[in-house]
């Protein structure tokens, strides 16, 4: 294994990658110690060009929002991502057209090591440890809003949070289901200076395309069927305020250069009507999907992708963070109403442990469906035995899901109730995994949105 000059490879698990040093000549400020690391294009149009990181990741790509830019046509906009992480450096790549290959394989993700290899097209850059590190801020606080958290991943998002809320900039908080970007939109509205404005929050990917535009633009009397009076959007209706557009990644493409229009010129035009509106809003965005990938596959466009991550704070799943397991279950216990002999069997070390070995893919939210369902059924302990990756999500052993079924009735009536039961269990399931999104949830159990509204329909579950 090659060595660095400017330092040693360290191993995937060495302190030196990843190191939170708590000091305090500031203000109780902290920072985290990440290993620098420096990039050489060896072989493409910069052949010879080196980058330094300045912080934990680098992204690579022909888009000039990269933070190292190859003007190369086989290179993809977002082509990958560095990111340096506890067990060493690791590359994702962005579902990039000509993939990412590491020291001769291609991989979707995976670690280099020092003077490893990265080639993308014909471009190939080499990756080598430097022997400085770079300081990455922590927040001083356990908690922003209502969000809680002693960890260094959630320390860093919380003084990321709180320099955005300083500013006016439009903000794209990144991360999976659950992990609770709509708390992080109340907390920077709150603590901005738009605070005693509106803040209005609008899911794109729950309102068909031809209702979207209505709800965020409004519309003038007699613009389409049905439009029996004038009603002004969204926009306007938050003017002086935040408008929090989640899963923006939904969002139809003939509505993006609408949406660019309002974050380059702050303004609108309602349905039906010929004269731009101009709005005083600040737009903050959520997704789980990583758009730089949306950009490649050409269902977001660059231009609003370089408009909204003006300010991009990336939020790390539970899995990431389980040291702050502990003052979750005391936070989320508490805003369930929860008094002291309820929450007592929650304190022990063995359940937060077997907490902590879970792996939450419905993170934060998922944590607190258990918690509610193990508070609402008192013969649900919280055990071991009752906890898995999978305790909030639809099972696949349809025996769990529904009630015993007499043996008097029929065979077919009785296989007919039995599978209705199942049914709206699954449903019930489905969708409180999901967060009440249909088109997640209709992606998760493979099947069509259209179909799954069907269903849902049927068993009472939507009107």
């Amino acid at each position: 294994m090659a060595s660095d000059k400017n330092g040693d490879d360290p191993s995937p698990q060495s302190p030196s990658v990843v190191d939170t040093v708590a000091f305090e000549p500031e203000g109780n400020r902290a920072e985290q110690q990440v290993r620098r690391f420096r990039l050489t294009v060896l072989r493409g149009p910069k052949a010879g060009q080196s980058w330094e990181s300045g912080t934990d990741r680098c992204s690579i790509g022909s888009h000039p929002s990269n933070d190292l830019v190859i003007q190369d046509p086989t290179v993809s906009r977002f082509h990958c991502e560095v990111q340096i992480a506890k067990k060493g450096a690791c590359v994702h790549d962005l579902d990039s057209l000509n993939g990412t290959v590491i020291d001769g394989v291609q991989v979707k993700e995976g670690y280099v090591r020092n003077a490893s290899t990265i080639r993308m097209g014909a471009t190939s850059v080499q990756f080598n440890w430097c022997s400085e590190n770079n300081p990455l801020p922590l927040s001083k606080r356990s908690e922003f809003g209502s969000l809680v958290g002693t960890s260094a991943a959630m320390r860093t998002v919380f003084a990321l949070l709180e320099r955005a809320a300083e500013t006016e900039s439009t903000v794209l908080l990144e991360g999976e289901t659950g992990t609770g970007k709509g708390q992080m939109a109340q907390a920077i509205h709150k603590a901005s200076a738009r605070k005693n404005a509106p803040l209005l929050t609008i899911d794109c990917s729950s309102i068909p395309a031809t209702l979207l535009e209505s709800e965020l633009f409004g519309h003038e009397k007699g613009a389409f069927s049905g439009a029996l009076e004038r009603r002004l959007g969204m926009f306007e209706s938050a003017n002086g305020g935040t408008v929090f557009l989640d899963e923006i990644g939904e969002m139809p493409p003939e509505l993006q250069p609408k949406l660019l229009r309002v974050l380059e010129d702050r303004v609108i035009r309602r349905v039906g009507l010929n004269r731009e509106q101009p709005v005083d809003v600040r737009v903050i965005a959520a997704t789980n999907r990583d758009l730089r990938t949306e950009v490649n596959l050409g269902r977001f466009r660059s231009d609003l992708y370089f408009r909204v991550a003006v300010v991009k704070i990336a939020i790390p799943p539970l899995r990431q963070h389980p040291e702050d397991i502990e003052l979750l279950v005391g936070h989320i216990l508490k805003s369930l109403g929860a008094d002291d002999a309820a929450a007592e069997p929650f304190r022990s070390q063995d359940f937060i442990a077997q907490l902590r070995r879970s792996a939450w893919p419905g993170n934060v939210r998922e944590l607190r469906n258990y918690l509610e369902r193990c508070l609402v059924f008192h013969d649900a302990p919280p055990v071991a035995e009752n906890l898995s990756p999978s305790s909030s999500r639809p099972s696949s052993n349809p025996g769990s899901l529904i009630s015993p079924v007499s043996s008097n009735l029929p065979f077919a009536d009785a296989r007919k109730l039995a599978m209705d039961q199942w049914e709206k269990r699954y449903l019930e399931e489905l969708m409180a995994a999901h967060g009440g999104k249909v088109l997640q949830a209709a992606a998760a159990a493979g099947i069509s949105r259209v179909y799954l509204y069907k269903l849902l329909v049927r068993h009472g579950l939507k009107k």
